[in-house]
């Protein structure tokens, strides 16, 4: 664990001076509620929101399942952080429900399915007066669950039977907003489409970095990167059967960014495709805008995507990007193709037909073109988006506009 992390870190029953502060001039206080800080979008999103909502001078806590993950060590520093230390989410809500009654945030932002439905029931059985603000970053549509655990597929139900104690429903692309509508059966009125936060003021700086990998040093070879979890929702196997078809005509790499169950399963896939000398599978990493940057393209295979931050990173590094047509979210991103290749999902005849026109992808989507779409999915734009649902739902609180 980090410095700053065991600094930060406070146990569930100690109080922070500004939650103690009484008076309708006292800072607007938010707690943010997720899984852990594993290497995911979601994690990388709460973070950086934390320390936007910092900025506007709002007492921030995090509040997380379990103290763990490949961020940890990236907890702004002062950022106080709650450990509910259970084993499974379930056993979240009592503990969520005495921190909610010690602690009396004015909003409660929760992220993703389950533990969305955790927290709206400790409002519910704590008769807490906090503002719940869910917030939906996958599909709840059967055709994502049915990749999940068993119990995603009730979270929609959930949504419908707690929609009362729901006091905002935030989506991350219009997509997901309309599952929210027809799916969840939420009012129009308590839901709001916030993109993603992607590119902050240090983005072309980690850009600028360097990957030090030997395939980025031979030009007449055409290198694409890929970033995601290796699970079943991303399908990385498309891709890699794509890879094949492609380099029948073309010799390629691919690089794979990204930890998961179906490591051993893929590697296994690439070995019997003949493609390992082509594949390079390095794991997470910190900082992946530089793979990124020094791509041919960006791939994207994902059977369903709730938005895409990797897209949006790619686009920002000035990076084609060929997506499969999700749903929701690359399309959004890409504008229909405006600013990519969109293919049909789970088709690597498709997707090697799209990585076949790698060398003429820079010419049709410029970098600064797509820069300039990346720049759109900003640090200040998201929070102040989420800034003015607080506002609305907290009148009396104090906050740095």
């Amino acid at each position: 664990m980090s410095g700053s992390v065991a600094v930060a870190t406070k146990r569930l029953t100690e109080v922070s001076s500004s939650a103690r502060a009484t008076g309708a001039a006292r800072p607007m206080s938010v707690a943010i509620y997720l899984h852990d800080l594993a290497g995911g979008g979601v994690e990388r999103q709460s973070l950086i929101i934390a320390e936007e909502f910092r900025r506007h001078g709002v007492d921030v806590t995090l509040v997380l399942h379990r103290l763990r993950g490949q961020l940890l060590d990236q907890v702004p520093v002062g950022l106080r952080v709650v450990d509910l230390n259970t084993s499974r989410t379930l056993l979240d809500i009592p503990r969520l429900v005495h921190f909610l009654r010690t602690e009396k945030p004015d909003i409660l932002l929760s992220n993703l399915d389950l533990n969305n439905v955790a927290a709206l029931l400790a409002k519910g059985l704590g008769f807490s007066r906090t503002k719940v603000v869910i917030c939906q970053h996958n599909p709840i549509s059967s055709s994502f669950t049915a990749c999940e655990n068993w119990l995603y597929r009730y979270v929609g139900l959930s949504y419908r039977v707690l929609s009362p104690l729901i006091s905002r429903a935030v989506a991350v692309s219009g997509g997901v907003a309309e599952e929210l509508g027809g799916v969840a059966g939420l009012p129009k009125d308590r839901i709001l489409t916030i993109n993603n936060p992607v590119v902050g003021p240090d983005f072309q700086a980690r850009s600028n970095e360097n990957a030090d990998h030997p395939w980025f040093h031979e030009p007449h070879r055409p290198v694409f990167v890929t970033a995601g979890r290796l699970v079943t929702q991303k399908d990385h196997e498309t891709m890699i059967r794509a890879l094949s078809i492609h380099r029948q005509r073309f010799d390629s790499r691919l690089i794979v960014l990204g930890t998961g169950p179906l490591h051993d399963a893929l590697r296994d896939l690439v070995v019997r495709l003949d493609l390992a000398a082509s594949v390079d599978f390095l794991g997470f990493r910190s900082n992946a805008l530089p793979f990124f940057r020094q791509a041919d393209a960006f791939l994207l295979s994902s059977r369903c995507e709730g938005f895409g931050n990797v897209i949006v990173e790619a686009l920002g590094c000035g990076t084609p990007v060929i997506s499969a047509r999700c749903e929701h979210g690359p399309a959004e991103i890409l504008d229909n193709g405006r600013y990519g290749v969109l293919v049909k999902q789970q088709d690597p005849k498709a997707l090697a037909e799209a990585m076949d026109q790698v060398a003429t992808l820079r010419e049709r989507f410029p970098a600064e073109l797509l820069r300039r779409r990346a720049a759109e999915f900003s640090y200040s734009a998201c929070a102040s988006r989420y800034m003015a649902v607080f506002k609305a739902l907290a009148p009396n609180r104090a906050w740095a506009a």
